[in-house]
């Protein structure tokens, strides 16, 4: 049982450092591969996928309060509503009202997938951000959405005030793609996908190529190698070639 472990054993080793050689062998074409992969992705990238942006704007929901003073409980209980303000936001009233207030030529749900709205944590601060591949209609449509967002939260919710916190404004910055991460992500996938066809070649090569070889797999003991003289062997190549 021992001699069966060891022998086991030896031959993941074995394996293992054929395997580590196979994969140094391909570290130049590896490298190639992902210096290739990354060049196509950030051509991609740059030229051919459309550039992206944000805008945001900031409003804060004031409710009513019967008193001047503002408890702990009242800020918790405004805090979980914002999570009703964002259904609000990007209900099909408000976002139809802005459609047909800009005339913007898109769908309902085309709109709704361009407008996100996040909440800082223990805050009734609300942003809402519009990405579009113009930045001018971005920033426009950020604040028609507030405006609209504002008066339909104040009608439904019964809300004493919406507030606005920050405007939106023009974007100076692409908000994608984000070229850099996309570019090093090709090329890790160009290096990746040599090295797991390599890999596999290794894995599934089971041709007897060295004298180990026949030891190993067919438990049998070399008892002599005949090397292939080259001359012998460029004869036969032109013999096979006539």
């Amino acid at each position: 049982m021992d001699n069966q472990l060891n022998r086991e054993s030896e031959e993941m080793e074995i394996d293992l450092s054929e395997l580590f050689m196979t994969l140094l062998a391909k570290v130049p074409l590896m490298a190639a591969a992902g210096i290739f992969a990354a060049l196509v992705v950030f051509l991609t990238a740059k030229f051919a996928l459309e550039p992206s942006w944000q805008s945001t704007t900031r409003i804060y929901v004031l409710a009513k309060q019967d008193n001047t003073m503002v408890t702990y409980n009242d800020l918790q209980t405004g805090t979980q509503l914002t999570k009703d303000y964002a259904e609000l936001i990007c209900s099909r009233f408000v976002l139809e009202e802005v459609i047909e207030q800009l005339g913007l030529g898109l769908s309902y749900d085309q709109l709704k997938d361009s407008v996100s709205v996040s909440s800082p944590s223990d805050t009734r601060i609300i942003a809402i951000s519009v990405t579009d591949s113009d930045p001018v209609r971005a920033m426009r449509v950020a604040n028609a959405v507030r405006e609209a967002a504002a008066a339909h939260i104040q009608n439904v919710m019964d809300i004493e005030a919406v507030n606005v916190v920050e405007t939106a404004d023009l974007p100076a910055v692409k908000s994608g793609p984000a070229v850099g991460k996309m570019t090093m992500l090709g090329g890790a996938l160009g290096a990746f996908a040599v090295a797991a066809v390599a890999v596999a070649a290794c894995l599934f090569n089971d041709r007897i190529r060295t004298s180990e070889d026949v030891e190993r797999y067919l438990n049998l003991s070399t008892l002599a190698v005949i090397p292939l003289n080259e001359g012998e062997r460029k004869k036969k190549k032109k013999t096979g070639r006539r």
